[in-house]
């Protein structure tokens, strides 16, 4: 049975914002990789999977790095939550309308680490209980306005591990309390 994390890089302010964070350190960037390397798939909304997309097609000014993540990031499944796309790009699904259904077909049916992109999504997928773990990338920055890291409220959660990742971010992983 697969685990769903959602994972974020975030501010001291409690914010994600890919535009106005500084961007990872190569140790950082080395850590996604490598967990992206291992993930059973993705589970996104339709503005991050438009983000994300980005590593489909190789880029000019790509150093190896890049070329690693995007090898990663292709090769795992990624299913889409949205109501309005009408098709996905290659190695993605769009998950039907009964969001609860499609994704305890997919917690059952995989094995490894599912990751859970965007807070909203984050946020209709801890109403329904479905989320393992909470993964905060905490930078030392503030940015005093943005898309919150948790949407709305959470259940109780306890500290499951925390880990110093490069000289700046810390990730502090929780749980919902059983």
């Amino acid at each position: 049975m697969a685990t769903l994390f959602f994972g974020m890089n975030q501010s001291l302010d409690g914010y994600v914002d890919h535009d106005r964070m500084t961007p990872p350190s190569p140790r950082l960037f080395r850590h996604f990789i490598d967990q992206t390397d291992r993930l059973a798939g993705s589970l996104y909304g339709r503005n991050l999977y438009g983000l994300m997309r980005y590593w489909d097609d190789d880029q000019a000014g790509w150093g190896g790095a890049e070329y690693e993540f995007a090898a990663a990031w292709r090769k795992a499944p990624k299913w889409v939550v949205s109501s309005t796309l009408g098709s996905v790009g290659p190695n993605a699904e769009l998950l039907g309308s009964d969001l609860e259904t499609e994704v305890r077909r997919l917690k059952a049916e995989f094995d490894g680490e599912i990751e859970i992109g965007g807070p909203n999504l984050a946020s209709r997928l801890t109403e329904l209980g479905l989320i393992d773990e909470y993964r905060i990338y905490l930078h030392p920055e503030v940015l005093g306005k943005g898309t919150p890291f948790f949407a709305a409220a959470r259940p109780p959660l306890r500290l499951v591990s925390s880990e110093q990742i490069d000289d700046n971010v810390i990730r502090i992983s929780y749980a919902p309390l059983p």
